[in-house]
């Protein structure tokens, strides 16, 4: 513990803090423990099943597969017959989770078998009882030895709270595990399920010890439960300045209490329960299934694009644009606009990034994986999305605008993985939705601004900083200085000329 000495109204921190007798930089606090909190945080287009198979198969099965295996050992030879629920929890609980046979075992305890189907999503998903049982069940599925849970009965009827309760009783019995649970006026039934009590009262511990020896223990200071009286509904009311008199009985006593285990199976020394490979595999597939989700947003941008290349193939038609500096413009607004269509196309990321950061946040600090494995499969994933748009519009607009097909192709689809990328981006460093649409909406004012049309070139850091700039730079010489540009006019070719014009 560590020793705090305050001198001339500063706060000195001296000393050392240990867990179970290890220093905090010798294991890994963060997945040596988890904190449940009270706001439910979920990726809205996953089902209950999928959140849960992914917190499974992201946490991994820790020292679970030891201890179990010794317990089962030890119950056959003593000649116990388990109960049938803790016995199919142990079975799961042994063998890697690729597939969802301990998910199945929490759905069913948590009550959440029936809606295991059902997207989280608030309009038209799960209830807000059964979205409270799925926060609880994201982290027990998981081996985690010490569990912090924040009023997780908000939301839930008394017997939801005892069958969850219930539930951690047995996970925390079976594998040594500790549950810290605060609860909102627990029924009696529920309340009798604790093993101990931690009873504060103005921002001091009253008690800290077993659950049977508390009543006992406020006789002793003198103070004592009628008998009709709920044990959780004494104790509220004995360290109440206004309620505490009318319990009281006998004098006081003073109390001790010494209880801790030294097992080093209660941390863990590695932060991330699987392998980086596997992290990643986990990853990816979490965002193939989000993306076939949202596949009507993809499905609907690739129409829009079609729609859009057809009203710019009516605009810009090559054979009414003559070889000459006046129809030259026209091929370099046509270029630009190509520019301004895939810059925008990648506007609905922010949306979609925004709605998931909490979630990702909340996993990357309990240690489910690290920023990379999100970031590189998101990435990856974007790029068959990118090369599909930039083939549709440099298809439809290729033959009748411009020439120079596959590097057309190619400009475009990094222009479009760079709107895509920096949409992302955005939402990551803005976080809220309001936010994020203000500043992308911003971003592409300055971006078109500095990219080298509206304004012409000017040896100013905005120019160069806008990267529809090296974008316009590429699409203009890859048009103007083709062939059927490299008439003479004078000294210099007509490619030469519009791009002079336009100082580029």
């Amino acid at each position: 513990l560590p020793l705090i000495v305050v001198v001339h109204s500063f706060l000195y921190v001296q000393g050392d803090i240990s867990y179970n007798g290890h220093m905090l930089e010798e294991f890994i606090p963060q997945k040596s423990s988890a904190y449940v909190s009270q706001y439910d945080l979920h990726i809205p287009e996953m089902t209950v099943r999928e959140t849960l198979d992914f917190s499974a198969r992201c946490q991994g099965v820790g020292s679970h597969s030891e201890l179990l295996m010794e317990i089962s050992r030890k119950e056959k030879e003593a000649g116990i017959v388990p109960d049938p629920d803790l016995d199919a929890y142990m079975a799961t609980s042994i063998k890697a989770l690729k597939s969802s046979l301990q998910t199945d075992y929490i759905l069913k305890i948590l009550g959440l078998d029936i809606c295991a189907n059902t997207s989280v999503d608030i309009r038209r998903g799960i209830s807000g009882g059964q979205k409270k049982r799925l926060t609880t069940g994201e982290m027990i599925v998981g081996p985690t030895k010490a569990l912090f849970m924040d009023e997780i009965s908000n939301g839930l009827d008394s017997s939801t709270t005892f069958q969850i309760i219930s539930c951690l009783q047995h996970l925390v019995h079976i594998t040594n595990a500790t549950a810290l649970i605060s609860l909102l006026q627990p029924a009696p039934e529920t309340f009798d399920l604790f093993d101990d009590i931690v009873l504060m009262a103005e921002g001091k511990i009253v008690y800290h010890g077993p659950h049977d020896y508390i009543l006992e223990f406020f006789e002793d200071c003198g103070f004592k439960c009628p008998q009709r009286k709920g044990t959780a509904d004494f104790l509220q009311e004995v360290t109440s300045t206004k309620d505490q008199a009318r319990y009281w009985n006998s004098s006081e006593k003073p109390y001790s209490y010494v209880s801790i285990d030294h097992h080093k199976n209660a941390l863990v020394f590695k932060k991330y329960s699987l392998t980086k490979w596997e992290l990643f595999k986990a990853c990816m597939m979490r965002e193939i299934l989000l993306m076939k989700r949202n596949s009507f947003v993809y499905v609907f941008k690739s129409t829009q694009l079609v729609t859009v290349a057809f009203v710019a193939m009516t605009v810009f038609i090559r054979t009414q644009m003559a070889v000459d500096v006046l129809h030259g413009n026209y091929f370099m607004g046509s270029s630009f606009y190509s520019l301004i269509i895939l810059l925008v196309d990648g506007f609905p990321e922010l949306s979609m990034t925004v709605s998931r950061l909490a979630v990702i946040y909340k996993q990357k600090e309990l240690c489910f994986f690290p920023a990379w494995a999100y970031t590189i499969p998101s990435a990856v994933l974007k790029i068959p999305l990118s090369l599909l748009e930039s083939f549709i519009w440099t298809t439809l607009s290729y033959y009748v605008i411009v020439i120079g097909f596959f590097r057309q192709f190619l400009l475009s689809f990094i222009i479009h993985m760079t709107s895509v990328s920096m949409f992302r981006f955005i939402a990551t460093i803005c976080q809220t939705v309001v936010a994020s649409v203000t500043a992308g909406t911003m971003t592409i004012l300055v971006v078109l601004l500095f990219g080298g049309f509206i304004i012409p070139k000017q040896d100013k850091w905005g120019f160069w900083v806008s990267p529809l700039t090296y974008g316009e730079i590429g699409l203009t010489v890859n048009e103007f200085l083709a062939p059927r540009w490299e008439k003479m006019s004078g000294n210099r070719t007509l490619g030469q000329q519009v791009l002079e014009s336009r100082s580029s």
